[in-house]
């Protein structure tokens, strides 16, 4: 009593088909595909060993700044 029958789902499918027509409901499919496929690729595209990776940003220390001292860190 829990599941559907195979007659249940044909109506369903027969009331589906009837609501949107083959037509539309293939289009779905196929855009349902074309994004899967977009997916994929670019899951493809940011796993390629070959694409370059980007350079570590550079440090450059300021030749000004300097340690200092505990009296002047006291003071402010």
């Amino acid at each position: 009593m829990g599941s559907f029958s195979l007659t249940h789902w044909l109506v369903v499918i027969l009331v589906i088909v009837l609501l949107f027509g083959r037509g539309r409901i293939s289009d779905l499919m196929g855009d349902f595909a074309k994004g899967i496929n977009s997916f994929k690729k670019g899951l493809n595209d940011d796993a390629a060993p070959g694409s370059p990776a980007a350079p570590p940003p550079q440090v450059t220390q300021n030749p000004q700044a300097t340690a200092k001292s505990p009296v002047e860190d006291a003071r402010g």
